[in-house]
Protein backbone atom coordinates (compact mmCIF):
# COMPACT_ATOMS: atom_id res chain seq x y z
CA UNK A 1 0.00 0.00 0.00
CA UNK A 2 0.78 3.84 0.26
CA UNK A 3 2.49 6.13 2.69
CA UNK A 4 -1.05 6.88 3.72
CA UNK A 5 -4.36 5.03 2.73
CA UNK A 6 -7.68 4.61 3.67
CA UNK A 7 -9.44 1.45 3.88
CA UNK A 8 -11.54 -0.41 1.14
CA UNK A 9 -14.44 -1.95 2.60
CA UNK A 10 -17.24 -2.93 0.52
CA UNK A 11 -20.46 -1.71 1.39
CA UNK A 12 -19.22 0.35 3.63
CA UNK A 13 -20.67 4.33 4.61
CA UNK A 14 -17.24 5.60 3.46
CA UNK A 15 -15.96 2.46 0.48
CA UNK A 16 -12.23 3.66 -0.91
CA UNK A 17 -12.69 6.38 -3.26
CA UNK A 18 -10.87 5.21 -6.34
CA UNK A 19 -10.86 8.67 -7.89
CA UNK A 20 -8.62 10.12 -5.16
CA UNK A 21 -6.20 6.84 -5.73
CA UNK A 22 -5.78 8.23 -9.29
CA UNK A 23 -5.31 11.17 -8.69
CA UNK A 24 -2.26 10.45 -6.27
CA UNK A 25 -0.81 8.49 -8.80
CA UNK A 26 -1.39 11.47 -10.92
CA UNK A 27 0.09 13.72 -8.44
CA UNK A 28 3.23 11.68 -7.82
CA UNK A 29 3.44 11.02 -11.97
CA UNK A 30 3.99 14.90 -12.52
CA UNK A 31 6.01 15.25 -9.49
CA UNK A 32 8.41 12.63 -11.40
CA UNK A 33 8.27 14.78 -14.65
CA UNK A 34 8.43 18.00 -13.05
CA UNK A 35 11.80 17.17 -11.60
CA UNK A 36 12.55 15.84 -15.37
CA UNK A 37 11.74 19.36 -16.32
CA UNK A 38 14.07 20.79 -13.38
CA UNK A 39 17.38 19.26 -15.50
CA UNK A 40 16.05 21.84 -18.17
CA UNK A 41 15.25 25.46 -16.86
CA UNK A 42 17.46 27.90 -15.88
CA UNK A 43 16.60 27.44 -12.21
CA UNK A 44 19.09 26.08 -9.38
CA UNK A 45 19.32 22.19 -9.16
CA UNK A 46 21.25 19.13 -8.14
CA UNK A 47 22.57 19.22 -11.57
CA UNK A 48 21.72 20.71 -15.32
CA UNK A 49 21.85 20.11 -18.64
CA UNK A 50 24.41 22.39 -20.61
CA UNK A 51 21.45 23.31 -22.87
CA UNK A 52 19.17 24.55 -20.15
CA UNK A 53 16.84 27.56 -21.17
CA UNK A 54 13.37 29.04 -20.64
CA UNK A 55 11.63 27.11 -23.38
CA UNK A 56 9.87 24.54 -20.52
CA UNK A 57 9.50 27.31 -18.05
CA UNK A 58 5.99 28.57 -18.39
CA UNK A 59 5.08 24.45 -17.91
CA UNK A 60 6.83 24.43 -14.96
CA UNK A 61 5.14 27.22 -13.73
CA UNK A 62 1.71 26.14 -14.20
CA UNK A 63 2.51 23.16 -12.66
CA UNK A 64 4.63 24.38 -9.70
CA UNK A 65 1.36 26.07 -7.44
CA UNK A 66 -0.89 23.31 -7.30
CA UNK A 67 1.82 19.90 -7.63
CA UNK A 68 3.06 19.61 -3.96
CA UNK A 69 -0.36 21.04 -2.40
CA UNK A 70 -2.49 18.02 -4.31
CA UNK A 71 -0.47 15.77 -2.72
CA UNK A 72 -0.88 17.35 1.24
CA UNK A 73 -4.77 17.62 0.52
CA UNK A 74 -5.05 14.03 -0.70
CA UNK A 75 -2.88 13.28 2.47
CA UNK A 76 -5.31 14.83 4.75
CA UNK A 77 -7.94 13.29 3.24
CA UNK A 78 -5.92 9.68 3.90
CA UNK A 79 -5.77 10.78 7.48
CA UNK A 80 -9.22 11.09 8.60
CA UNK A 81 -9.94 7.61 6.61
CA UNK A 82 -6.80 5.91 8.68
CA UNK A 83 -6.85 7.62 11.48
CA UNK A 84 -11.04 6.38 12.14
CA UNK A 85 -9.82 3.10 11.08
CA UNK A 86 -7.10 2.82 13.61
CA UNK A 87 -7.52 5.83 16.23
CA UNK A 88 -5.32 7.82 17.32
CA UNK A 89 -2.32 5.56 19.10
CA UNK A 90 -2.48 2.94 16.29
CA UNK A 91 -2.11 5.80 13.74
CA UNK A 92 0.62 7.18 15.41
CA UNK A 93 2.61 3.61 15.40
CA UNK A 94 1.34 2.76 11.88
CA UNK A 95 2.64 5.97 10.32
CA UNK A 96 6.10 6.08 12.51
CA UNK A 97 6.52 2.27 11.29
CA UNK A 98 5.56 2.54 8.05
CA UNK A 99 7.79 6.42 7.24
CA UNK A 100 10.48 5.99 9.71
CA UNK A 101 12.75 3.40 7.71
CA UNK A 102 11.54 5.39 4.58
CA UNK A 103 13.24 7.87 5.78
CA UNK A 104 16.70 6.63 7.31
CA UNK A 105 17.63 4.34 3.93
CA UNK A 106 16.07 7.08 1.75
CA UNK A 107 18.72 9.53 3.36
CA UNK A 108 21.69 7.07 4.05
CA UNK A 109 21.51 4.96 0.72
CA UNK A 110 18.66 6.11 -2.11
CA UNK A 111 19.65 10.21 -1.94
CA UNK A 112 23.23 9.90 -1.43
CA UNK A 113 24.08 9.26 -5.01
CA UNK A 114 22.54 13.06 -5.46
CA UNK A 115 24.79 14.53 -3.66
CA UNK A 116 27.51 12.80 -4.91
CA UNK A 117 26.41 13.96 -8.67
CA UNK A 118 25.48 17.30 -7.68
CA UNK A 119 28.94 17.63 -5.98
CA UNK A 120 31.16 16.31 -8.90
CA UNK A 121 29.33 17.81 -11.75
CA UNK A 122 30.21 21.34 -9.44
CA UNK A 123 33.72 20.30 -9.29
CA UNK A 124 34.00 20.36 -5.30
CA UNK A 125 34.75 16.44 -5.34
CA UNK A 126 36.75 13.85 -7.07
CA UNK A 127 35.73 10.75 -5.78
CA UNK A 128 33.76 7.67 -6.93
CA UNK A 129 30.43 7.63 -5.69
CA UNK A 130 31.38 3.97 -2.87
CA UNK A 131 34.51 5.90 -1.86
CA UNK A 132 31.87 9.24 -0.86
CA UNK A 133 29.16 7.09 1.13
CA UNK A 134 31.60 7.01 4.03
CA UNK A 135 31.97 10.99 4.28
CA UNK A 136 28.63 11.19 3.43
CA UNK A 137 27.19 9.40 6.13
CA UNK A 138 29.66 10.71 9.06
CA UNK A 139 30.46 14.13 7.49
CA UNK A 140 28.40 17.26 8.94
CA UNK A 141 28.47 19.49 5.42
CA UNK A 142 30.36 19.08 2.07
CA UNK A 143 30.57 21.91 -0.56
CA UNK A 144 27.93 23.72 1.25
CA UNK A 145 25.48 21.26 1.33
CA UNK A 146 24.75 19.26 4.48
CA UNK A 147 24.72 15.48 4.78
CA UNK A 148 23.15 13.32 5.24
CA UNK A 149 20.25 15.25 3.62
CA UNK A 150 16.84 14.06 2.72
CA UNK A 151 16.31 16.12 -1.03
CA UNK A 152 13.01 15.19 -2.71
CA UNK A 153 12.30 13.29 0.61
CA UNK A 154 11.43 15.97 2.73
CA UNK A 155 7.61 15.35 1.71
CA UNK A 156 7.97 12.12 3.66
CA UNK A 157 9.61 13.85 6.61
CA UNK A 158 7.34 16.45 6.97
CA UNK A 159 3.92 14.05 6.58
CA UNK A 160 5.79 12.20 9.68
CA UNK A 161 6.24 14.72 11.40
CA UNK A 162 2.21 16.31 10.61
CA UNK A 163 0.92 12.93 11.36
CA UNK A 164 2.54 12.84 15.04
CA UNK A 165 1.59 16.04 16.06
CA UNK A 166 -2.12 15.58 14.78
CA UNK A 167 -2.73 12.06 16.23
CA UNK A 168 -3.58 13.00 20.40
CA UNK A 169 -6.01 15.40 18.34
CA UNK A 170 -7.51 12.49 16.46
CA UNK A 171 -10.41 12.56 18.64
CA UNK A 172 -11.37 16.22 18.80
CA UNK A 173 -10.23 16.64 15.25
CA UNK A 174 -12.79 13.98 13.99
CA UNK A 175 -15.41 15.68 16.22
CA UNK A 176 -14.97 18.90 15.29
CA UNK A 177 -15.18 17.79 11.20
CA UNK A 178 -18.45 15.53 12.00
CA UNK A 179 -20.26 18.22 13.84
CA UNK A 180 -19.25 22.33 13.39
CA UNK A 181 -17.35 21.70 10.38
CA UNK A 182 -19.43 19.74 8.73
CA UNK A 183 -22.83 22.12 9.83
CA UNK A 184 -20.92 25.15 7.83
CA UNK A 185 -19.93 23.46 4.89
CA UNK A 186 -23.70 22.90 4.38
CA UNK A 187 -23.67 26.76 3.04
CA UNK A 188 -22.32 25.08 -0.02
CA UNK A 189 -25.51 23.70 -1.17
CA UNK A 190 -26.54 26.97 -2.28
CA UNK A 191 -26.50 27.09 -6.38
CA UNK A 192 -23.99 30.32 -6.55
CA UNK A 193 -22.99 31.86 -2.79
CA UNK A 194 -21.88 28.09 -2.62
CA UNK A 195 -19.77 28.16 -4.90
CA UNK A 196 -18.06 31.46 -4.51
CA UNK A 197 -17.43 30.51 -0.94
CA UNK A 198 -15.50 27.22 -2.18
CA UNK A 199 -13.69 29.33 -4.13
CA UNK A 200 -12.65 32.31 -2.34
CA UNK A 201 -12.91 31.51 1.70
CA UNK A 202 -9.83 28.49 1.49
CA UNK A 203 -7.34 30.99 -0.02
CA UNK A 204 -7.47 33.11 2.35
CA UNK A 205 -4.93 31.81 5.16
CA UNK A 206 -3.05 31.14 1.84
CA UNK A 207 -2.76 35.03 1.27
CA UNK A 208 -1.88 35.80 4.21
CA UNK A 209 0.64 33.40 5.03
CA UNK A 210 2.06 34.81 1.23
CA UNK A 211 2.17 38.10 2.62
CA UNK A 212 3.48 37.99 6.47
CA UNK A 213 5.41 34.73 6.13
CA UNK A 214 6.84 34.12 3.39
CA UNK A 215 9.24 37.10 3.07
CA UNK A 216 10.62 36.06 6.72
CA UNK A 217 10.60 32.60 5.87
CA UNK A 218 11.67 31.07 2.54
CA UNK A 219 11.50 27.84 1.46
CA UNK A 220 14.45 25.90 2.74
CA UNK A 221 12.99 22.14 3.43
CA UNK A 222 15.05 22.67 6.88
CA UNK A 223 12.64 20.79 9.22
CA UNK A 224 13.01 23.96 12.05
CA UNK A 225 13.58 26.58 10.04
CA UNK A 226 10.52 26.26 7.12
CA UNK A 227 7.46 27.77 9.07
CA UNK A 228 5.93 29.51 5.87
CA UNK A 229 6.12 25.92 4.15
CA UNK A 230 4.59 24.46 7.23
CA UNK A 231 1.94 26.80 7.40
CA UNK A 232 0.88 26.18 3.83
CA UNK A 233 1.26 22.16 3.56
CA UNK A 234 -0.48 21.62 7.21
CA UNK A 235 -3.24 23.75 6.16
CA UNK A 236 -3.40 22.26 3.13
CA UNK A 237 -3.67 18.82 4.33
CA UNK A 238 -6.03 19.80 7.52
CA UNK A 239 -8.52 21.35 4.69
CA UNK A 240 -8.28 17.82 2.90
CA UNK A 241 -9.14 16.04 6.29
CA UNK A 242 -11.89 18.11 7.25
CA UNK A 243 -13.60 17.42 4.35
CA UNK A 244 -12.41 14.02 3.40
CA UNK A 245 -16.00 12.53 4.64
CA UNK A 246 -18.38 15.57 3.82
CA UNK A 247 -20.42 14.36 0.41
CA UNK A 248 -21.47 18.29 0.50
CA UNK A 249 -18.00 19.43 -0.37
CA UNK A 250 -17.25 16.71 -3.36
CA UNK A 251 -20.77 17.54 -4.40
CA UNK A 252 -19.48 21.37 -4.53
CA UNK A 253 -16.61 20.15 -6.27
CA UNK A 254 -18.09 18.56 -8.68
CA UNK A 255 -20.32 21.70 -9.34
CA UNK A 256 -17.44 23.72 -10.04
CA UNK A 257 -15.79 22.30 -12.31
CA UNK A 258 -16.34 24.17 -15.35
CA UNK A 259 -15.94 27.46 -13.61
CA UNK A 260 -12.80 26.48 -11.82
CA UNK A 261 -11.17 25.31 -15.57
CA UNK A 262 -11.91 28.69 -17.28
CA UNK A 263 -10.51 30.40 -14.09
CA UNK A 264 -7.51 27.83 -14.55
CA UNK A 265 -7.27 28.66 -18.13
CA UNK A 266 -7.28 32.47 -17.87
CA UNK A 267 -4.55 32.41 -15.47
CA UNK A 268 -2.76 30.42 -17.60
CA UNK A 269 -3.21 33.43 -20.33
CA UNK A 270 -2.50 36.12 -17.80
CA UNK A 271 0.88 34.25 -17.07
CA UNK A 272 1.83 33.94 -20.68
CA UNK A 273 0.94 37.28 -20.99
CA UNK A 274 3.12 38.44 -17.97
CA UNK A 275 6.24 36.26 -18.98
CA UNK A 276 6.40 37.75 -22.65
CA UNK A 277 6.37 41.12 -20.71
CA UNK A 278 10.14 42.52 -20.93
CA UNK A 279 11.79 42.88 -17.40
CA UNK A 280 11.84 46.53 -17.32
CA UNK A 281 8.13 46.78 -17.67
CA UNK A 282 7.96 45.36 -14.34
CA UNK A 283 9.97 48.00 -12.73
CA UNK A 284 7.56 50.46 -10.17
CA UNK A 285 4.46 48.30 -10.91
CA UNK A 286 4.73 46.16 -7.11
CA UNK A 287 1.15 46.10 -7.28
CA UNK A 288 0.99 44.15 -10.21
CA UNK A 289 3.60 41.23 -9.49
CA UNK A 290 1.64 41.35 -6.12
CA UNK A 291 -1.79 40.41 -8.55
CA UNK A 292 0.09 37.80 -9.47
CA UNK A 293 1.61 36.24 -6.72
CA UNK A 294 -1.70 36.00 -5.13
CA UNK A 295 -3.94 35.07 -8.44
CA UNK A 296 -0.87 32.41 -8.02
CA UNK A 297 -2.61 31.05 -4.58
CA UNK A 298 -6.43 31.02 -5.89
CA UNK A 299 -5.18 29.30 -9.42
CA UNK A 300 -3.41 26.47 -7.26
CA UNK A 301 -6.43 25.84 -4.98
CA UNK A 302 -8.71 26.16 -8.41
CA UNK A 303 -6.76 23.31 -9.61
CA UNK A 304 -6.58 21.04 -7.09
CA UNK A 305 -11.15 21.60 -7.21
CA UNK A 306 -11.11 20.98 -11.03
CA UNK A 307 -8.84 17.88 -10.40
CA UNK A 308 -10.91 16.30 -8.17
CA UNK A 309 -14.33 16.97 -10.19
CA UNK A 310 -12.29 15.78 -12.92
CA UNK A 311 -11.69 12.76 -10.89
CA UNK A 312 -14.83 11.99 -9.28
CA UNK A 313 -16.56 12.14 -12.84
CA UNK A 314 -14.35 10.65 -15.13
CA UNK A 315 -12.16 8.60 -12.50
CA UNK A 316 -13.76 6.24 -10.52
CA UNK A 317 -13.53 2.96 -11.59
CA UNK A 318 -11.35 0.35 -10.31
CA UNK A 319 -8.74 -2.25 -11.96
CA UNK A 320 -5.81 -4.20 -12.44
CA UNK A 321 -3.80 -0.72 -13.52
CA UNK A 322 -4.99 1.22 -10.90
CA UNK A 323 -4.75 -1.48 -8.02
CA UNK A 324 -0.34 -1.65 -9.55
CA UNK A 325 -0.03 1.94 -9.72
CA UNK A 326 -1.44 2.79 -6.48
CA UNK A 327 0.92 0.17 -4.55
CA UNK A 328 3.56 1.31 -7.36
CA UNK A 329 3.61 5.03 -7.30
CA UNK A 330 5.28 5.58 -3.88
CA UNK A 331 8.28 3.51 -4.51
CA UNK A 332 8.43 5.18 -7.98
CA UNK A 333 8.52 8.78 -5.91
CA UNK A 334 11.18 7.67 -3.95
CA UNK A 335 13.46 6.07 -6.26
CA UNK A 336 12.88 8.55 -9.28
CA UNK A 337 15.00 11.60 -8.29
CA UNK A 338 18.09 9.29 -8.10
CA UNK A 339 17.41 8.23 -11.70
CA UNK A 340 16.96 11.49 -13.02
CA UNK A 341 20.18 13.11 -10.84
CA UNK A 342 22.93 10.33 -12.17
CA UNK A 343 20.88 9.97 -15.50
CA UNK A 344 21.23 13.53 -15.93
CA UNK A 345 24.88 13.85 -14.14
CA UNK A 346 26.08 11.22 -17.25
CA UNK A 347 24.26 12.50 -20.32
CA UNK A 348 25.07 16.19 -19.68
CA UNK A 349 28.82 16.18 -21.09
CA UNK A 350 27.85 14.54 -24.66
CA UNK A 351 26.58 17.39 -26.08
CA UNK A 352 23.29 15.79 -27.05
CA UNK A 353 20.46 17.68 -28.85
CA UNK A 354 18.38 19.10 -25.83
CA UNK A 355 15.20 16.78 -27.19
CA UNK A 356 17.15 13.69 -27.39
CA UNK A 357 18.80 14.51 -23.57
CA UNK A 358 15.04 14.87 -22.71
CA UNK A 359 14.07 12.10 -23.81
CA UNK A 360 16.61 9.81 -22.49
CA UNK A 361 15.79 11.23 -19.21
CA UNK A 362 12.50 10.50 -18.95
CA UNK A 363 12.73 7.51 -20.22
CA UNK A 364 15.40 6.29 -18.21
CA UNK A 365 13.75 7.71 -15.55
CA UNK A 366 10.62 5.94 -16.06
CA UNK A 367 12.12 2.67 -16.55
CA UNK A 368 14.16 2.90 -13.85
CA UNK A 369 11.45 3.41 -11.74
CA UNK A 370 9.43 0.31 -13.09
CA UNK A 371 12.23 -2.00 -12.37
CA UNK A 372 13.44 -0.54 -9.33
CA UNK A 373 9.54 -1.12 -7.84
CA UNK A 374 9.53 -4.68 -9.38
CA UNK A 375 12.73 -5.74 -7.76
CA UNK A 376 12.15 -4.19 -3.99
CA UNK A 377 8.58 -5.67 -3.96
CA UNK A 378 9.87 -9.37 -4.43
CA UNK A 379 12.72 -8.69 -2.05
CA UNK A 380 10.83 -8.46 1.75
CA UNK A 381 13.69 -6.69 3.31
CA UNK A 382 13.20 -4.18 0.69
CA UNK A 383 9.60 -3.54 1.24
CA UNK A 384 9.38 -1.18 4.32
CA UNK A 385 12.34 0.71 3.55
CA UNK A 386 10.35 1.63 -0.13
CA UNK A 387 7.12 2.28 1.87
CA UNK A 388 5.43 -1.37 0.72
CA UNK A 389 4.06 -3.78 3.50
CA UNK A 390 6.17 -6.61 4.33
CA UNK A 391 3.70 -9.08 3.15
CA UNK A 392 3.25 -9.35 -0.60
CA UNK A 393 -0.41 -8.65 -2.20
CA UNK A 394 -0.60 -10.16 -5.29
CA UNK A 395 -0.81 -7.51 -8.31
CA UNK A 396 -2.49 -8.26 -11.82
Amino acid sequence: MTPLSHPAASGAAHPRRHDLDWLRIIAFGLLIFYHVGMFFVPWDWHVKSTRANDGPVYAMLLLNPWRLALLFFISGVAIRYLSDKLGAGRFALDRTGRLLPVIVFGMIVVVMPQTWAQLRQAGVIEEGLLAFWPRYILGWEIGGIEVPTWNHLWYVVYLLVYCLILAPFVPLMRGLCDGYVSHMLQVLNRPVTGLLLLALIPVLPFWAYRIFLEPHFPTTHNLVWDWANHAHRLTIMLIGYAVAKNEVFWRAADRILVPALICCALYAAALWWGLGRPEADWEGQAWLSWIFRLGRILYAWLAILALTGVARRYLNGDGPVRRYLTEAIFPYYILHQTITVLTGYWIAPMGLNVWVEFAVLAGVTTAGCVAGYEIVRRIPPLRPVMGLKWRSVPVR
